[in-house]
């Protein structure tokens, strides 16, 4: 018998990342205000889990510019979609098993 929670990913254990992950699993690319406002997090709460997510190479941060103002926006990678999906399923799965 495999251990029940197997299948679940670490970095989406907490749910500022999950939800940054739902957000971008569902949109090309989202802007760090829309990130914000969406999820209804401060600057540096996000800023921390992006860095998570950055580092296990779930998402690609892009910078650019607006006029003159610098614009960031995050894009999950393929990688990221796999995990995130892999971790849903996962979910999922723990869900039919406890039933």
């Amino acid at each position: 018998m495999k251990p029940l929670l197997e299948g679940f990913n670490k970095a989406f254990e907490n749910r500022t990342r999950l939800a940054i992950m739902s957000v971008l699993v569902v949109n090309n690319a989202v802007d760090f205000n829309t990130l914000k406002e969406t999820l209804q997090v401060t600057d540096g709460n996000l800023a921390s889990h992006i860095t998570a997510l950055e580092k296990a190479k779930y998402l690609e941060v892009r910078k650019g510019f607006i006029g003159r103002k610098t614009n960031t926006t995050y894009v999950a990678t393929r990688e990221g979609i796999k995990a995130f999906k892999d971790h849903l399923d996962s979910l999922e799965q723990f869900i039919k098993d406890i039933d």
